[in-house]
């Protein structure tokens, strides 16, 4: 319990992760309205991107027509450059202020899509992770997990802008997939696995029982003051 407590004290990093189409976004957002409900200061950011310098670098990797050449060892440094910018300019100083910070993807999405869906040597990403994030280490990761098929069916209602990511094969996000489920296998205490097929509702009320659970101290605070930065 003393332990539970002192996290609260010290403000909880939370982040979201999964492949392509799995709903994280959308629980981010709902998380962030629901913490403003109960009167906690929360700070909302995505990668790549949250500052400026990452937003230019979220374009170059995403949607930019200059990154069809990009290789992979190009692309896991923009990523680490961008999150490196994020911890500092936004995320450091938001945990200082007293807030709980959500990010949408952190250096989870690396170990996945470079490290193994891209083939990278994980003991290079490792480090270059390390180096990005420095003790900004998340307390809490949520992975929705869903299968490609329902991504596909999902990402096909999307509005369409070019996302450099969802162009990849269907091996490639298996892979995603897999490895994502790995990672939880290999992290429960920190890694939470969730159904992303159920209902929006279902994995609302799912994630806030797994911090009511982690955070007992969840609806004591009473400073209303939300900040989402994730556009």
């Amino acid at each position: 319990m003393a332990l539970l407590c002192r996290k609260i004290v010290a403000m909880p990093l939370i982040t979201f992760e999964g492949s392509e189409g799995c709903g994280k976004s959308t629980q981010v957002k709902r998380l962030a309205a629901r913490l403003e409900k109960s009167g906690i200061a929360a700070a909302v950011f995505r990668e790549p991107g949250g500052t400026a310098i990452g937003e230019a670098i979220r374009h170059l990797l995403q949607h930019s027509e200059e990154n069809h050449a990009m290789t992979p060892e190009t692309e896991l440094l923009l990523f680490e450059a961008s999150r490196s910018q994020l911890v500092r300019e936004e995320i450091q100083p938001a945990l200082q202020r007293g807030e709980w910070v959500i990010c949408d993807r952190f250096f989870d999405s690396t170990t996945v899509y470079q490290g193994v869906a891209r083939h990278l040597d994980p003991w290079l990403v490792k480090n270059l992770n390390a180096f990005a994030i420095g003790d900004s280490i998340p307390d809490l990761t949520f992975v929705l997990d869903i299968d490609r098929a329902t991504a596909q069916s999902r990402l096909g209602h999307r509005k369409k802008i070019r996302d450099r990511m969802e162009e990849e094969s269907d091996e490639f996000h298996e892979r995603v997939i897999r490895a994502y489920r790995e990672l939880a296998e290999d992290e429960p205490k920190r890694v939470v696995l969730i159904d992303g097929r159920v209902s929006i509702e279902a994995i609302e009320q799912q994630i806030w029982n797994e911090l009511a659970q982690r955070f007992p101290d969840l609806g004591k605070h009473q400073t209303p003051n939300i900040k989402l930065q994730t556009s």
